[in-house]
């Protein structure tokens, strides 16, 4: 029976990381999201209902449009399948409550905020504000759901938008928008995972940083987007953050 949830939870991660694609193509065009309906960008067709069968679709038309057979981008496949399997995870880890809903609308804006911070080197107000909010009314809910002190995501929201901010107009190194996403990410994952979540996006950006320097990627002098370091510490922070500190906890002992 658990078997069906599995597939379930995976097929609407997947139709959400379609709407997610339709959000990260749109958004830096400023082009509204819900209108005018899904078309091929190239020959501007209306897409039909089959057309947009997340994963499913791209796979049958071999990553083609059905109708002017201009290739369609891996990335649609890649984010359907990307947000399917976080949503997964993210059951597996909180089964169905509040914490799995609440993380996994972080998911959605993360990877939002992620892939056109990779593609346009930008992060939107209109990506990170809504987020921001949404996260303070979530963290009101769960006050009154679990007695999980308001304070506590709060401060968590403070203290990694803080530490950011003072890298950013200390250094000059990183953005303003980056900012703005460790300060979501804080509210959402609260104050002492948000201390682990800012150190981990330094560890796992310096390793794929060097990485892409070794492979001659980047440069020294290139800019690396951040945004998508603080969102997978975030994720890694969210669902194996207790794990994290136990294992720490254990070889300091």
């Amino acid at each position: 029976m658990k078997i069906f949830l599995y597939i379930a939870i995976f097929i609407l991660g997947a139709i959400i990381g379609s709407f997610l694609n339709v959000c990260i193509y749109r958004i830096p065009l400023s082009e509204s999201i819900s209108y005018p309906p899904s078309h091929c960008t190239n020959c501007n067709v209306k897409l039909k209902w089959y057309d947009l069968i997340p994963m499913f679709s791209y796979l049958l038309l071999r990553g083609k449009c059905k109708y002017c057979k201009e290739k369609i981008s891996l990335k649609y496949l890649m984010i359907e399948f990307l947000t399917a399997a976080v949503f997964v995870l993210t059951y597996i880890n909180y089964g169905l409550s509040l914490h799995f809903i609440k993380y996994n609308i972080l998911w959605c804006f993360l990877i939002i905020i992620s892939i056109i911070d990779v593609e346009f080197q930008d992060v939107y107000v209109k990506t990170t504000i809504p987020g921001i909010v949404i996260g303070v009314i979530l963290a009101i809910i769960e006050n009154f759901v679990y007695s999980t002190p308001f304070w506590n995501y709060i401060i968590g929201g403070v203290i990694a938008g803080g530490v950011i901010a003072l890298i950013v107009y200390i250094t000059g190194g990183m953005g303003k928008g980056d900012i703005e996403i460790a300060a979501l990410c804080g509210i959402f994952i609260g104050w002492k995972y948000s201390i682990m979540m800012i150190f981990l996006s330094f560890v796992i950006g310096a390793i794929i940083g060097l990485i892409l320097i070794i492979s001659k990627k980047r440069g020294r002098k290139d800019y690396i987007a951040f945004g998508p370091f603080l969102a997978l510490s975030t994720l890694f922070t969210a669902l194996y953050g207790a794990d994290i500190l136990n294992l720490y906890v254990k070889l300091i002992t």
